[in-house]
C-alpha cells in the first residue's frame, strides 16, 4: 500500500473516532427528547376512542383539533428558528421543551371542543422550532455524507414513540381508567406530558451549543470539523433570506415534503382508529398492533439510511419509500375490514413513512449555506405542515360524511405519489453527496 492510501487510511479513521464520539455524546439525549416530543404529538390518536366519546367529539372536531398543532406548527416555525440562532441551541430548545410538556399534561383538562382546540394550537407553537432545529443542530456537527445514517439515527424517535407508544397508550387506556377519578385518557396525558418537563431540564445541563464549546473533543479533532464543513459550505447556492424565497428548488423540495408528512401523519393520528375499524375492538390490543407497523420501520428507516450513505444517492432512497407509503394506504383504504390486510397495509406504509422522513432532510443542506439553513428549514417544514393539518382533517370529514375512510386514503395515496415522483426533480449532481 503506497503511503499516499496509508495516510488517507489514517485521516478517515480519526474522522471515523471524532463523529463516534460526538454521536455517542449526542444521540442518546436526542433521540430521547425527540421521542418524546412525537409521542405527545401523536397521543391524540390512541385517546381518539375515549376521549372523543366522553366529550361528545365528532371525527371533524377531531380531525380539525389534531390538525389545529400543524397550523400552529407551519406559522411558527420559521421565527421559532430563528430564535434558535440568537438565542442558542441548549438554552433555546430547554425552553420549547418545559413548554411544550406543560401544555401536554394540561390536555387533561379539556372539556369542550374550543379548549381542545386550544390546547393543541399551543402545543404546534410550543414544538414548531424543536424538529427543524435539531436538524440545523446535527447539520453543524456533521458532514453531508455521514447525515443520511444521523438523521435517521435521530429520525427513528418518530417510529419508536409508536412502538413504545402504542402499548404504552394502550395499556395506560385500560389499566388506569377510571383511576382516582380521572379517565384513562386523562392518565395518558398525564403519564406522557410531565416527563417532557425533567427532560427540558436535563437539555438545559447537558447540551452543548456547539462542537466549538466542548472539551471532549481535541483542538485537532475540532480543526477537522471545521474543514469538512467548509469545504461544503462552497458548494452551495442559496446564501440568504431572498434566495430561499427565489430558488425553484426551495419550493419542490416543500411539495415533496409535503408528501412526505401526509404519509407520517395519516399514520400518526388514523391508525389505530382502521384497526379498529377493521375488527379489533381492545383499546389494548389496538395499541399493541399499532406498534408492528413503527417497528418494521424502525429497521427499515435505519437500513436505508446506511445504504443512502454507502452509495452516497439521495433521490431513489427518497422516492421508493414515499411509493411504499401511497401503496400500503391505499391497500388499507381498499379492505378496511379485512384486518390482516389492513395491517398488512398500515407496515408497508410504516416503513415506507418511516425512511422518507429522514431521507427527505438530506436535500435542503445540499442547497442552503450555514446562514441560511434556520430560516430555509424552518420555510420547508413549516409549509409542509399544512399536510399535516389536512391528513386528520380530510379523514375525519370523510368519516362523517361517508361513514368510511377509504376515498379519502385513496385521495392521500394519489398526493404521496406525486410527491415521490417529484424527488426525481431534483437535481442529482447537488443532492448526492461528493
Amino acid at each position: 500500500m503506497s503511503p499516499a492510501n496509508t495516510a488517507e487510511l489514517a485521516a478517515l479513521a480519526q474522522h471515523d473516532s471524532t463523529h463516534s464520539k460526538i454521536t455517542w455524546r449526542l444521540m442518546p439525549l436526542l433521540l430521547i427528547c425527540y421521542l418524546f416530543a412525537h409521542l405527545d404529538r401523536i397521543n391524540i390518536g390512541f385517546a381518539k376512542m375515549q376521549m372523543s366519546s366522553d366529550l361528545h367529539f365528532s371525527d371533524t372536531v377531531y380531525g380539525f383539533g389534531a390538525g389545529l398543532f400543524f397550523i400552529a406548527y407551519a406559522l411558527f416555525g420559521v421565527p421559532s428558528n430563528m430564535a434558535l440562532d440568537r438565542i442558542g441551541p441548549r438554552r433555546w430548545i430547554a425552553t420549547l421543551m418545559v413548554v411544550w410538556g406543560t401544555l401536554s399534561t394540561s390536555m387533561l383538562w379539556v372539556e369542550s371542543a374550543q379548549g381542545f382546540y386550544v390546547l393543541r394550537f399551543l402545543l404546534g407553537v410550543a414544538e414548531a422550532g424543536f424538529f427543524p432545529g435539531i436538524l440545523v443542530y446535527l447539520n453543524r456537527w456533521y458532514p453531508a455524507r455521514r447525515r443520511g445514517q444521523i438523521t435517521a439515527l435521530f429520525a427513528i424517535a418518530v417510529p419508536m414513540a409508536g412502538v413504545v407508544g402504542g402499548p404504552l397508550s394502550g395499556g395506560i387506556l385500560e389499566l388506569f381508567h377510571d383511576a382516582a377519578g380521572l379517565r384513562g385518557w386523562q392518565w395518558m396525558f398525564l403519564i406522557e406530558g410531565a416527563p417532557v418537563v425533567l427532560l427540558g431540564l436535563v437539555v438545559l445541563k447537558c447540551l452543548p451549543d456547539s462542537f466549538e464549546s466542548v472539551s471532549w473533543l481535541s483542538g485537532e479533532q475540532k480543526q477537522q470539523l471545521r474543514e469538512q464543513l467548509s469545504q461544503e459550505e462552497q458548494r452551495k447556492s442559496i446564501t440568504s433570506f431572498a434566495g430561499i424565497l427565489r430558488d425553484s428548488q426551495v419550493w419542490l423540495l416543500v411539495a415533496v415534503y409535503f408528501a412526505v408528512m401526509l404519509a407520517v401523519n395519516t399514520l400518526a393520528f388514523w391508525m389505530p382508529t382502521l384497526i379498529h375499524g377493521a375488527g379489533i375492538g381492545s383499546d389494548g390490543r389496538v395499541g399493541l398492533l399499532s406498534a408492528v407497523p413503527y417497528l418494521a420501520g424502525c429497521f427499515f428507516m435505519i437500513a436505508c439510511g446506511r445504504s443512502s450513505d454507502r452509495q452516497r444517492e439521495r433521490r431513489w432512497h427518497l422516492c421508493v419509500p414515499l411509493l411504499m407509503s401511497a401503496i400500503g394506504i391505499a391497500v388499507a383504504g381498499l379492505v378496511p375490514g379485512n384486518p390482516v390486510l389492513v395491517l398488512g397495509g398500515l407496515i408497508i406504509a410504516g416503513m415506507g413513512a418511516s425512511a422518507a422522513l429522514p431521507m427527505f432532510w438530506q436535500l435542503p443542506p445540499a442547497f442552503l449555506s450555514n446562514t441560511t439553513q434556520a430560516a430555509g428549514i424552518a420555510l420547508i417544514s413549516s409549509f409542509g405542515s399544512i399536510a399535516a393539518f389536512l391528513a386528520p382533517y380530510l379523514i375525519g370529514w370523510m368519516r362523517d360524511t361517508t361513514q368510511s375512510a377509504s376515498l379519502a386514503l385513496f385521495v392521500l395515496a394519489l398526493f404521496i405519489t406525486l410527491g415521490g415522483l417529484l424527488v426525481l426533480r431534483t437535481k442529482a449532481a447537488i443532492v448526492n453527496p461528493q
